[in-house]
């Protein structure tokens, strides 16, 4: 016989097939026969062609018992591909399934014979081309949006796609797929040729049968649904098709539902449930899950093991991170325009995240760490800059609207389709709508912590306030009249015993987190008030109801509700209608009471009080206005006393606490703008007997820009500076982030936080506002930043700005005294007899304040020159900076560059010349050491009082600290003592040692009851001065927080130990040890290079484990342990004490990193410290160490890498820095990967790198699945491998599964391998 032609080669075999048929030959001898036939003509096994040839002939013309038996023969035998064959027949016979029972009978048997082995199927020959083939023939891309053709991707779609076919065709079957979403399924089910032979064909008889056969069919795919739900293998293919096609799964799950309630077909199976069918579609990744999680949940459930064996190391610990950063939001020096809410949340997602909490957990942890921040400072320190009433906004405002956001978006998370499957669907099983009763549950406990909740002095009537509104709640009295403005802290006839979570609970009803229901807690008050205190009286009513009522708004009635805060939005809003509509003397009453208690103590309605603010800075303009100039004008006295009002340093932080700064800014840039460009001609009488001009108003909101701006931190412009958290604070930046504010986007919508942001941006307008459109602001910002630049250039006869500089010189230092002029000497240019005064006071501010640098640079000069004295130097500044008090910001600006320069002569603390310092600074050098004694840090003892030498100053600094001094201390002067004292203390802190103690020597010397604040401020020069002893007090941070240290701050170590009581100069009423935590955060913004920090803080962390390795636990901490009889359970305790302080020391370091750093820190240490880390030899390892303690810091180095990653970028793509994730992760991933290939050689442990992948990789894969997103392919590839030759299988599995669908086909080959 002669070998058939290729071209005619099936012909033949169906030919051959044919006669096997008719023969009936057996199946075995014809399989030989077919193999062989194929074998010598060259095919290779199995054949793509021959499974469509024997498909094809089956259906429908040889439908026959004895073809199923070939084919099942030639799939038993490899002769053709199984999951070829599978895809062939599911195309034609599913569709035909009513007319051919039987064929679809046999291919669910099929089915079940080859659908669950897998692995010979990718091994062979033509893997890529059969998977080629059953993407073209089930359409699996088109249908399922698949970008890849990659054949593991392929599998997956096959699989899901083959029970989806089984599931669809038994709805139909029932006549169920009418109920299901859409109404139709997305596979044929119904045969597309209406000619083939159908039921009609057949005797009754028949039909009957047919109908018997399809109803056992049914209940046969159903049950073949829940064995691929089952089975190990397709499950977890299945679960990689859940994770990584969310939308397709679940339109799938609906249907499983729809299946479950409606089929009978379901209730006849013996193997399966609809309940049970039901679990295994929605919980077919949990057993995944569970061996994901184990090797991180071990460590979690190690370090629970311990809680509270260990003082200051237990369960609480974890929420390190956020007391630091509250604390930190808490330096009255720092503006920040980032609401501190977006921060405070993004921190809380990655903290529960990284340590498993619950929603309970969470919520009572940040209750208590706001409530630790309150109590740190109950007593405040007197100082000019108190913040008490910030730390309370940060407790009762920003943390409530930081848990309002979280349960928002617990509640109301839905799939973003932007972001791939499995990172959506971990957010979604967080979604557990538990949020809102956990909230309950750990407002409930926060009871239990009474030692917390005990009110600050100013805030127990309050508090008694509070108290007494769920005691008339409770006796049935209406809330709206109940006398509670009446119920204060001499309150004796009513026992209210309020507390901090009596405020808390007001503070959640007023947000609608919580309900009234909250009154009847056992314990939350004493009972009822069934009658009316007697000290209330009876004929007066409360200032806040009166103006309900209508009263008219008199200065009483304005004086009253200036200290009560508004009790809730509705009187509120009725006071910004007063604001708009009323008289001008009622306005002026109404933006008077918004600026009062209601912004600093209205903490149920803070951030609407600052909203209503900054609406009103932006006033519109008036419909019947026909003028010429700017309508703001008109608004000046009412403008003038909003921006007076807001002026304080804690409204303005409450307004950065609230992210409400860039919004402020630009309204108030506008105002200086308008009001600086004016020629003040006349002026407006605010209130009886007092007169507002155009440049008190733009002096007045100058200021405040500068306060907002921190124009002052001149250091920070130094070549090789980084920038700390916050990027520095420029008019341009505001604005940018102000614009960005407006971008309306789906995140925005879903985001309260930016919602909030964006209608508060919009107040002002709803267009992008640039610095251009400032173009007077714009110019005085430039000529700032050239005065920084470089000296001034010299000014030409003729030019504006000479006749502003000769007036103002000559107003200055004319000696009026003894009938002469002084001003000769200093610039050389002859005395005028003209009105001065009256050219200035018609001149614009914005004229005036482009000549002060030529003016102070004059008159420094000639200080400097001996033609002017100190004295009369100091008293014409001050004459300037009473003239137009905008000026000082740019004097301060001027001297900040001039003491950078360090060009001029040092002046002579004499007492003479100049103010001497001596009668305090040895006793500030003496507080000083005792501030810094918790840090065993040495103070320099070369202070000059203490040799021969006198004390100095850098020349403008003295001018600088001679000018502040001549200011009183009342409200009035404290808004600008305010710019000049930060100003002050930051660039001092950039000048040699002693310079800052001397500065705050002469400021003790001018109010002695700021002394121990100046003392404190005094002692960071220490640090900044020599760089050992900022390394000295990071590790007495380790050290305390570790409980290393025998003093009393830090026995216990902990939170307690790290922060200790705040400054604590006024426990009895002397100066005190401050904790290192405390002393860090108030030093490291003055840090001008910051780079060294990740080698400091990541060195202390290893050593600090090597001290936890290395020390045995306190007997008397541990006694657990003296009962602990088996050898292994003391081993297991060592490891969960040592593992919780080492994650402690891990959220240490990496705090301090985030908060020194932020961002571009973060950078440094992905990209550049950790491999040079590896790639080193250390010496952490010592002679006779256990592989556990080189285990445990490879751990702890992850634990801290993965914090420092989360802080900054986020656990989801919601955050700002998740922008700049994917180059940096991206970059850490490939180092990972080609030191696991053996490209890089690693100088470290091998156990510790072993550790820190194994460690980094599970928190990524547990707690950050969207950080995948931005890794390579190829390098998670490379990882996953290199993991399953440490036998780290399943870790290796769950990286790629959920690295979205450019993972899923490697993951799913994996699984296919690793078949048993």
């Amino acid at each position: 016989m002669v070998d058939p032609e290729p071209s005619s080669l099936w012909d033949v075999v169906i030919t051959q097939t044919k006669e096997a048929q008719e023969k009936g030959s057996d199946p075995l001898l014809w399989s030989i026969e077919v193999s062989s036939k194929l074998a010598s003509a060259g095919v290779s096994l199995p054949s793509i062609e021959l499974a469509d040839v024997l498909v094809s002939h089956i259906c429908w013309e040889n439908n026959v018992p004895i073809m199923w038996k070939f084919l099942e023969k030639a799939l038993v035998f490899n002769i053709v591909p199984s999951m070829l064959v599978l895809a062939l027949l599911s195309s034609r016979v599913i569709p035909n399934r009513r007319v051919q029972p039987i064929a679809y009978r046999l291919y669910m048997e099929l089915l079940k014979r080859h659908a669950f082995s897998l692995r010979s199927q990718i091994k062979g020959p033509s893997y890529q081309q059969v998977m080629i083939s059953i993407d073209t023939i089930l359409n699996l891309s088109q249908t399922f949006g698949l970008q890849t053709t990659e054949a593991g991707t392929t599998v997956v779609a096959f699989i899901f796609s083959t029970v989806w076919q089984l599931l669809d065709s038994s709805l139909d079957d029932e006549g169920l797929l009418e109920l299901a979403p859409g109404k139709k399924s997305i596979w044929p089910t119904k045969p597309q040729d209406m000619d083939i032979d159908g039921l009609e064909n057949h005797h009754e008889e028949r039909n009957e049968q047919y109908e018997r056969l399809q109803s056992r069919n049914t209940v046969m795919a159903i049950e073949l649904i829940a064995e691929f739900l089952q089975n190990v293998l397709t499950s977890k293919i299945l679960n990689l098709a859940k994770r990584n096609m969310l939308q397709h799964w679940e339109a799938f799950v609906k249907r499983m539902k729809l299946l479950a309630e409606k089929s009978l077909a379901l209730k006849n199976t013996k193997l399966t449930s609809p309940e049970e069918l039901l679990n295994l579609a929605s919980n077919i990744c949990m057993s995944s899950q569970k061996s994901k999680l184990r090797s991180v949940h071990k460590c979690h459930s190690i370090m629970d093991s311990s809680d509270g064996i260990c003082h200051g190391t237990g369960r609480s610990t974890i929420w390190l991170p956020l007391d630091l950063v509250l604390e930190d939001a808490l330096n009255a020096t720092q503006i920040n325009a980032t609401s501190s809410i977006e921060v405070i949340t993004g921190l809380m997602k990655v903290l529960q995240a990284v340590n498993c909490a619950t929603w309970h957990d969470t919520f009572l942890g940040l209750w208590i760490a706001a409530l630790r921040l309150v109590q740190r400072e109950r007593e405040p320190l007197e100082s000019p800059f108190p913040h008490l009433e910030s730390r309370l906004c940060m407790l009762l405002s920003i943390t409530t609207l930081v848990v309002a956001g979280l349960i928002e978006e617990d509640e109301s998370a839905k799939v973003d389709t932007t972001e791939y499957s499995f990172a959506n669907h971990s957010r979604k099983q967080k979604v557990t709508g538990k949020s809102r009763d956990d909230l309950v549950s750990s407002l409930q406990m926060l009871g239990n912590f009474i030692g917390l909740l005990a009110p600050p002095r100013s805030v127990v009537s309050a508090a008694n306030r509070a108290a007494a509104k769920a005691m008339f709640f409770i006796s049935g009295t209406r809330v709206e009249s109940a006398p509670l403005d009446f119920i204060g802290t001499n309150d004796s006839s009513t026992d209210c015993s309020g507390n901090m979570r009596h405020l808390i609970v007001e503070a959640c009803i007023a947000r609608n987190l919580i309900d009234t229901s909250a009154y009847f807690w056992p314990g939350y008050v004493k009972g009822g008030i069934n009658e009316m205190p007697s000290n209330i009286p009876t004929d007066k009513v409360p200032g806040w109801s009166s103006l309900m009522q209508g009263a008219e708004l008199n200065p009483l009635l304005t004086k009253e509700l200036v200290s009560i805060p508004a009790p809730s939005l509705t009187e509120l809003e009725k006071i910004h209608e007063i604001a708009i509509n009323g008289s001008d003397s009622e306005k002026i009453s109404a933006v008077t009471i918004l600026c009062g208690a209601s912004l600093n103590q209205g903490w149920n309605i803070q951030e609407h009080t600052a909203h209503f603010i900054i609406r009103l800075l932006s006033p519109p303009c008036p419909a019947n206005y026909s003028g010429s100039g700017s309508h703001l004008i008109g608004y000046g006295p009412f403008l003038n006393a909003l921006v007076v009002g807001i002026s304080s340093i804690d409204c303005i932080k409450i307004f950065s606490l609230l992210g409400m700064v860039p919004q402020l800014a630009c309204s108030v840039m506008a105002i200086c703008e308008i009001f600086g460009s004016c020629v003040p001609n006349e002026t407006w009488s605010s209130t009886p007997g007092t007169e507002t001009s155009a440049h008190a108003v733009f002096s007045n909101g100058f200021t405040l820009i500068l306060k907002l701006w921190r124009f002052n931190h001149c250091f920070s412009d130094q070549l090789g500076y980084v920038p700390t958290v916050q990027p520095n604070l420029t008019p341009e930046y505001f604005l940018l982030v102000r614009n960005s504010h407006l971008v309306s986007s789906e995140k925005v919508r879903r985001d309260p936080e930016k919602r909030r942001l964006a209608a508060v941006s919009s107040s002002s307008s709803a267009h992008p506002i640039f610095i251009d459109s400032f173009p007077k602001l714009k110019a005085w910002y430039m000529q700032h930043n050239a005065c920084i630049a470089s000296t001034l250039p010299g000014l030409a006869h003729g030019n504006p700005v000479h006749r502003h500089v000769d007036e103002l010189l000559n107003m200055m230092f004319k000696d009026k005294e003894q009938g002469r002029d002084s001003n000769a000497s200093v610039s050389g240019s002859p005395s005028k007899e003209a009105d001065e005064d009256t050219y200035l006071r018609n001149s614009a501010a914005w004229d005036i304040l482009a000549a002060v640098p030529f003016v102070a640079d004059a008159a420094l000069t000639a200080c400097n020159h001996g033609r002017l004295t100190p004295r009369k130097l100091a008293t014409g500044l001050k004459v300037l900076v009473d003239f137009l008090p905008a000026s000082l910001g740019t004097i301060v600006s001027y001297l900040s560059a001039e003491i950078r320069r360090g060009v001029w002569k040092p002046a002579y603390m004499n007492g003479t010349d100049w103010p001497c310092p001596d009668a305090n600074l040895p006793n500030i050098v003496e507080q000083i050491k005792i501030i810094v004694a918790a840090t065993s840090v040495d103070v320099p003892s070369t202070a000059p009082s203490e040799g021969n030498c006198q004390a100095t100053l850098p020349l403008p600094l003295a001018a600088l600290v001679s000018l502040t001094i001549t200011y009183k201390t009342d409200r009035d002067s404290k808004r600008y003592l305010d710019l000049c004292t930060v100003a002050m203390a930051s660039i001092a802190a950039g000048c040699p040692w002693p310079c800052m103690p001397i500065v705050f020597s002469l400021w003790t010397q001018k109010a002695k009851r700021w002394g121990n604040h100046f003392v404190f401020s005094a002692s960071r020069a220490v640090f900044l001065q020599h760089p050992n002893a900022l390394i000295q007090v990071l590790k007495s941070c380790f050290t305390a927080t570790l409980g290393l240290h025998s003093s009393p701050l830090s026995y216990n170590g902990g939170i307690g130990a790290l922060l200790a009581h705040g400054i604590g100069s006024h426990i009895h009423g002397r100066v005190s040890p401050v904790a290192p935590g405390i002393l860090y955060l108030h030093v490291y913004p003055y840090l001008s290079d910051i780079v060294f920090l990740n080698k400091e803080i990541v060195s202390l962390m290893m050593y600090s484990v090597t001290e936890i390795t290395g020390r045995q636990v306190p007997t008397e901490r541990c006694k657990r342990l003296k009962a602990a009889k088996n050898a292994m359970i003391k081993g297991q305790y060592h490891m969960a004490s040592n593992l919780t302080r080492g994650k402690l020391m891990a959220s240490l370091a990496a705090s301090l990193v985030w908060l020194s750093g932020g961002l571009d820190l973060v950078q440094s240490l992905f990209k550049e410290f950790l491999p040079s880390w590896f790639v080193s030899i250390h010496s952490f390892r010592q002679d006779g160490e256990s592989n556990g303690d080189a285990w445990l810091r490879g751990y702890v180095l992850a634990y801290f890498a993965s914090l420092c990653g989360g802080f900054v970028w986020g656990i989801d793509s919601s955050s700002w820095g998740s922008k700049r994730r994917p180059k940096i992760l991206g970059t850490h991933m490939e180092f990972l990967a080609s030191a696991l290939d053996g490209q890089i050689s690693l100088g470290c442990d091998q156990i510790t790198w072993r550790a820190y992948v194994l460690g980094f990789i599970s928190l990524m894969v547990v707690c950050m699945p969207t950080w995948m997103l931005d890794v390579d392919v190829d390098a998670l590839k490379r990882i996953s491998k290199r993991l399953r030759q440490w036998n780290e299988e399943e870790l290796a599995l769950d990286l790629l599964g959920i690295g979205g669908v450019d993972f899923m086909g490697a993951a799913a080959e994996m699984i296919i391998e690793s078949e048993p």
